[in-house]
């Protein structure tokens, strides 16, 4: 994908570094910053600055290859230290599956940096199979709905459910799209609207609890969210604010798609229940950063000193709530025995 007309990659390696786009800093400042060890690779990720089911995958892949890369030859120093390092990268976001699929993978392969470059290579191409597939949900004219940052930021290049809306819109339909602010991080308005107007897809910001209102005048054609991980039964975990989604586009009869490449799918997990949802810091509701009018980051406090926070990344959305699952190998329904014929194993 392009920014200010160059070509970039979300996640990618240079030598023994992992290089990623700086999330936090975006819209307002681009920057890319070298990952040298897997514990700087870890915390990015537990830190948010890669984010995204896709992007996670890659860049564990890529800290998985560095544990790999820096353990001694000695044994057995070399499996203690790979077994730490694995633990390291493991214990960063407990909700999304890629990352778990990308360091499972890469810990059991021959050549472990070979392996990580394949899985983010495999990335780029689900995301572009996504887009292709998806765009012909797009009609012309219409307006999309979507959640949180699920575009290339999100993935390694085209992202999940953003993919279609590029297809579509390079294929000359005429596509908007509103975007959730989606708090308390704000990535739709920080991250998705940055992306689309980079693209030149017009978009608008809307506070999260406007998308109902929207969907029962009539004025949103089509939602469109990735996930972070999905059940065998078709549950998803998405963006804490996905769920309420769903149930207003259900009571607006609005159609409500999910995109994901396979390897988000765990056939371990029965149901959304069995879904580990990750809780962080009271701060990110509690405290807004911004750019001021000068040009400078600074932090703000929302909510009165003393007050605590209930800070759920994810929620679970029902599969019965959802018209379908765009994947790499086609659009399936969200049961059990379409999920079994496609999921990676």
């Amino acid at each position: 994908m392009k920014v200010n007309g160059k070509d970039y990659l979300t996640v990618w390696m240079e030598g023994s570094s992992v290089m990623t786009i700086n999330q936090p800093m975006l819209p307002h400042r681009f920057e890319v910053v070298a990952l040298p060890t897997h514990r700087d690779t870890a915390e990015a990720i537990k830190t948010m600055v890669v984010r995204g089911a896709g992007a996670i995958g890659a860049a564990a892949g890529y800290g998985m290859a560095q544990v790999f890369a820096e353990a001694p030859a000695d044994e057995p120093d070399r499996s203690a230290y790979i077994q730490d390092g694995y633990e390291t990268l493991k214990n960063t976001r407990p909700t999304a599956r890629d990352l778990f699929y990308s360091i499972d993978r890469v810990r059991a392969a021959a050549d472990a940096a070979a392996e990580a470059r394949t899985i983010a290579a495999e990335y780029i191409e689900a995301g572009r199979r996504i887009g292709e597939i998806g765009a012909e949900l797009i009609t012309d004219s219409m307006t999309v709905l979507t959640h949180c940052n699920a575009g290339w930021l999100a993935f390694v290049d085209w992202g999940s459910a953003l993919a279609p809306i590029y297809f579509a819109h390079r294929a000359g339909r005429k596509v908007s799209v509103i975007a959730d602010e989606t708090r308390p991080r704000c990535q739709g308005s920080r991250l998705t609207a940055w992306e689309l107007q980079q693209e030149g897809i017009p978009v608008k910001i809307i506070a999260d609890n406007a998308a109902g209102l929207l969907m029962r005048r009539g004025e949103i054609d089509l939602v469109i969210t990735g996930a972070d991980r999905i059940a065998a039964n078709g549950d998803v975990a998405n963006k804490i604010g996905t769920y309420e989604k769903a149930l207003c586009a259900k009571a607006s009869g609005v159609p409500f798609y999910v995109a994901a490449p396979l390897s988000t799918f765990d056939l371990d997990c029965p149901d959304g229940n069995g879904i580990p949802i990750e809780q962080r810091g009271d701060e990110e509701v509690l405290y807004a950063t911004g750019l001021t009018d000068d040009g400078k980051f600074t932090r703000v406090r929302l909510a009165p000193e003393g007050v605590e926070a209930i800070n759920f990344a994810f929620d679970i959305t029902p599969a019965e709530l959802i018209d379908g699952i765009i994947t790499e190998r086609g659009v399936i329904k969200p049961v059990i025995d379409e999920i079994d014929k496609v999921a990676v194993r």
